[in-house]
């Protein structure tokens, strides 16, 4: 049997919610939240002895943070670490892949779960990451396809896209008949022959694409400016049901005529971060009131009429970049020459 340390946000240990997303790390004994499932899961060949918990803000922005983490999993005793399953959840993703590719780099067999377009993969180095679904919903299916692979883990085999692994692969060494330096010299002359890249690099890389920026606005007093947002900004209630997460779609709303966002008419339905002083103002989220301030100076020729909404807490690239498509073309057929895009 191997102990296995559990590493889980403040949400799901159940100490809080979005107020407690700053809870500095802690241990408790045994599995808490979804590491009960995980424990049975695992059987009588497995033991899910400890549970490190840290709040998502704390664990996601503060120097030393997975250092001070892996140190409380080694505390526990663990010969085998779970992270997650962080599902599509940016700063929870972020802190289970580093905590598992700290947990790898050490020597300890580690595991992080996510949802395949969670922007934490890239943190996770090394260390293998088993796909998890999007929400919580599909907590006991996530778990049910990690804990074999756990199990697999602990008998040192390696982790195949058939267990479910997404993400990075291990680099794996070989021998070869050339040295490095001699690869890389093949590899400059191959180049600069004009042969393409990716086919003869030996190590192909992934990433986000490298977007252009559109050239500066000659006349910004004269200019057409439209407002978005990935914030969610609704109208009261939601009538049009924007997703909190995950987005589909994108909307439009009319601002013609405002001259400010009021309170009570708004609200940012967003569930990636805490929306409280953005319903209490929602110029905060999208500066309506400033850019009709500048507006009446001069500074720009007029805002669109039309305020361009979607959300983008854990929205895929793929799907944003199509919104970012879509969103261009509608903005050139109807004039507008700058845009402010908030985020939050």
């Amino acid at each position: 049997m191997m102990r296995v340390v559990h590493y889980i946000n403040q949400f799901y240990a159940g100490l809080g919610g979005e107020e407690a997303a700053g809870l500095s790390p802690r241990l408790l004994d045994g599995p808490a939240g979804p590491g009960r499932l995980l424990d049975q899961l695992l059987g009588d060949e497995h033991e899910v002895v400890a549970t490190v918990v840290c709040g998502d803000n704390h664990a996601a922005g503060t120097a030393g943070v997975t250092e001070e983490l892996l140190g409380m999993v080694r505390e526990a005793g663990a010969e085998l670490l779970l992270t997650g399953p962080a599902f599509g959840s940016g700063r929870y993703g972020m802190a289970c892949a580093r905590l598992a590719a700290a947990g790898t780099t050490a020597g300890l067999p580690s595991l992080a779960a996510m949802h395949p377009d969670n922007p934490g993969i890239g943190e996770a180095g090394t260390a293998p990451v088993i796909a998890a679904g999007a929400s919580a919903r599909k907590m006991r299916a996530s778990l049910q396809r990690v804990a074999p692979a756990l199990a697999k883990l602990a008998a040192g085999q390696a982790l195949t896209e058939q267990d479910g692994r997404v993400g990075r692969s291990a680099r794996l060494g070989r021998l070869v008949e050339h040295t490095a330096a001699q690869r890389a010299v093949e590899l400059v002359l191959r180049r600069l022959a004009g042969e393409d890249a990716d086919a003869v690099t030996e190590i192909p890389l992934g990433g986000f694409d490298s977007v252009e920026p559109a050239a500066p606005v000659e006349k910004v007093g004269a200019a057409s400016v439209a407002l978005l947002t990935e914030g969610a900004l609704v109208p009261a209630g939601n009538p049009d049901r924007l997703e909190s997460a995950r987005a589909t779609r994108w909307l439009r709303y009319s601002v013609d005529g405002l001259d400010t966002l009021a309170d009570g008419d708004w609200e940012s339905v967003d569930g990636g971060f805490a929306t409280t002083a953005a319903n209490a103002d929602p110029n905060r989220l999208v500066p309506l009131d400033a850019a009709r301030a500048l507006q009446r100076d001069g500074a720009v020729g007029g805002l669109h009429d039309e305020l361009l909404v979607t959300v983008g807490n854990g929205t895929s690239v793929v799907t944003a970049r199509r919104f970012g498509v879509e969103w261009a073309a509608r903005l050139r057929a109807a004039g507008v020459q700058a845009a402010i895009l908030t985020a939050t």
